[in-house]
């Protein structure tokens, strides 16, 4: 399964990106997280449905210090990715 998620609000500098990178190597799934320039954080996750479930959720609260307001997810086809990496 891959999703791409697209999060809006106060997302850049709260360690948003790392703490991704951190939830998605210990899920063991695979993609990228990248600040925007619009402010927002973009995530591709790809792996096992459940794990990319929970990763999907997580995002809708972020890490301490974000504010959430707004959560986009569409569903794409597998690219299989191998690594997960913070761009």
């Amino acid at each position: 399964m891959r999703k791409r998620v697209v999060v809006h609000g106060r997302v850049q500098g709260v360690f948003f990106r790392d703490s991704t990178r951190q939830r998605a190597q210990a899920a063991r799934v695979a993609g990228w997280v990248a600040n925007r320039p619009d402010g927002t954080v973009e995530a591709v996750f790809e792996g096992e449905a459940e794990a990319v479930e929970a990763l999907v959720g997580w995002m809708h609260d972020g890490p301490r210090g974000a504010q959430v307001e707004r959560v986009e997810v569409t569903e794409e086809e597998p690219d299989r990715l191998r690594n997960f990496d913070v761009r």
